[in-house]
């Protein structure tokens, strides 16, 4: 098919299926995904919170706006634009935003290859579930890299092509199966339920369907999504860097960098940790996806150069900075916290007690003569993101261009 054939085929699966189907709210949408929020993901990115908050943000491929509404609500000073291909899939999100009260978004029918019509530039773009849709994803990127502003951030989630080898294998199935029907997405919706229903209960496609993405799928538009989707390109680490670097950004980090941990994987052999350090950043990368194949998407960040990054070494500056709680932690004030990445925190008497203190206007130090914290417990908390950071005014501590990975 031509390019514009897909664009065509792929507006018609999500006219068909709207997509996410969460439901519609008439108040702000539960909990947070700390990507959207601008101060956890800036302080992320960088090591510090941002200058400042009355951004601009982009919903590139929004849907039908589940993403969109919590840009909105979290990131109360935005205003946030939403585009999307599927005109029936814009006006779902158009009642979203307006039952939940999300009223700082507008909402453009247009393709990610044509963002350019948009005025202005961007402080932070979110594409999530759409680059390994596009039919020309590099064509995509560079649409959208040409959109962020300087000092600004890209989030951005595709595929991976080794955690979801057996959906590829049900998708040429189904597909073969359809035969000329191939495009009537609610028979192939039919196809593959009937399909799963009928293989033995020990076949492999049955186990993983079952222990990785049945919930889900108990829903039409999440199977349509994954299993009859008329186009998607998923990666592994080689092809993800051919693209990022055709975007001609500055590749920041993975978001969920402990996945991307040697260490965990090969710590009884310190010897092949020693080989490793001779490779490249993308060959480490390239060998933890390799050892650990459970790969199903790649969460991350880009930039456009400026961004710099505070590593707070230097104790004087640690100490006039001023602190203040991650707004993505979830149960606070309690000793037993979820942090940004709802993982749960026991903090201790000390840390619970410097984290009440954090008002964002008393110093490091100043709370430290209050509490019985040191300054290896505040690090512990930065280090955990429950606390973001702001430089005192004239004390920039040390900057630097170093990555997250």
């Amino acid at each position: 098919m031509s390019d514009s054939q897909v664009s065509a085929a792929v507006a018609k699966l999500y006219d068909t299926y709207p997509f996410p189907p969460e439901p519609i709210l008439d108040e702000p949408p539960p909990g947070y995904n700390w990507r959207w929020n601008w101060l956890a993901a800036y302080n992320f990115c960088t090591g510090r919170t941002p200058q400042k908050q009355d951004i601009r943000i982009l919903d590139a491929g929004c849907g039908s706006g589940v993403g969109t509404e919590y840009l909105v609500h979290l990131n109360p000073h935005a205003q946030v634009v939403g585009i999307d291909l599927s005109a029936g899939t814009l006006e779902v999100a158009k009642k979203r935003c307006q039952s939940s009260g999300a009223d700082r978004v507008e909402f453009h029918h247009l393709s990610i290859y044509d963002v350019e019509q948009l005025p202005g530039e961007f402080d932070l773009i979110n594409c999530v579930g759409v680059l390994h849709h596009l039919p020309d994803p590099i064509r995509g990127i560079q649409a959208l890299a040409k959109k962020l502003a300087k000092g600004g951030l890209m989030h951005i989630f595709v595929y991976g092509e080794l955690g979801r080898w057996e959906i590829q294998l049900m998708q040429k199935a189904i597909a073969l199966l359809q035969g000329d029907k191939r495009g009537d997405y609610q028979d192939g919706v039919k196809v593959g339920r009937k399909i799963f229903s009928s293989l033995p209960e020990n076949n492999r496609l049955v186990k993983r369907e079952k222990e990785r993405w049945a919930m889900e799928n108990q829903r039409d538009e999440c199977f349509a999504d994954m299993y009859v989707h008329p186009q998607e390109f998923d990666y592994n680490i080689d092809t993800l860097f051919q693209l990022i670097a055709a975007s001609e950004l500055d590749f920041v980090g993975f978001s969920n960098p402990s996945f991307w941990d040697l260490e965990k994987l090969l710590d009884k052999a310190p010897e092949l940790i020693e080989r490793a350090g001779e490779l490249t950043e993308i060959q480490r990368y390239r060998l933890i996806e390799l050892l650990n194949p459970e790969v199903t998407h790649y969460e991350f960040f880009l930039s456009r150069p400026p961004l710099p990054k505070h590593d707070w070494e230097d104790d004087s500056s640690l100490l006039a900075a001023i602190p203040e709680l991650n707004p993505c932690i979830d149960g606070f004030p309690s000793k037993c916290i979820f942090n940004y990445d709802y993982q749960i925190i026991n903090l201790s008497d000390a840390e619970f007690e410097f984290m009440q203190k954090c008002n964002s206007s008393a110093k490091i130090a100043d709370i430290m003569d209050q509490t019985d914290l040191d300054i290896s417990g505040v690090r512990k908390l930065i280090k955990q993101q429950l606390i973001l950071l702001t430089p005192s005014e004239g004390v920039m501590g040390s900057w630097g261009d170093g990555e997250l990975g």
